[in-house]
C-alpha cells in the first residue's frame, strides 16, 4: 500500500514537472506573461514544488546556457523509480512476506 502511494506521488510529480515545462515555454514565447496575477501565482507554486528536485540535478549537469535539461533528467529518474525500482521492491517485499 505504501508503495502504491509512493507511485502515485511520483506520477503526480511528473505531471507537475510537465505542466511547469509547458508553462515556462509559454512564458518564454510571450504567449502568457507573469504580469497576470493568476499566472504568477501558479508559476511561483510550481517553482516552490520543483526547485528542491532540480537543485541537485543542476549541480551535476553542465551549464547549457538557456537550455535547462533538469526537468528531462527529473522525469527520467521518476520513470526509472516508478517502473523499475518500485516493482522490484514490491516483489522483494512480497517474497519475504511468505
Amino acid at each position: 500500500m505504501i508503495l502504491d502511494i509512493i507511485g502515485f506521488l511520483l506520477s503526480a510529480l511528473s505531471i507537475v514537472i510537465v505542466v511547469q515545462a509547458i508553462l515556462s515555454w509559454l512564458i518564454v514565447f510571450n504567449v502568457i506573461n507573469l504580469y497576470n496575477e493568476f499566472v504568477r501565482s501558479v508559476w511561483q507554486a510550481l517553482e516552490v514544488i520543483t526547485r528542491p528536485i532540480y537543485r541537485p540535478i543542476r549541480k551535476v549537469l553542465p551549464d547549457f546556457g538557456a537550455l535547462d535539461l533538469s526537468p528531462l533528467v527529473a522525469l527520467l529518474i521518476i520513470y526509472i523509480l516508478n517502473n523499475f525500482v518500485l516493482p522490484t521492491l514490491a516483489a522483494q517485499l512480497a517474497a519475504t512476506a511468505y
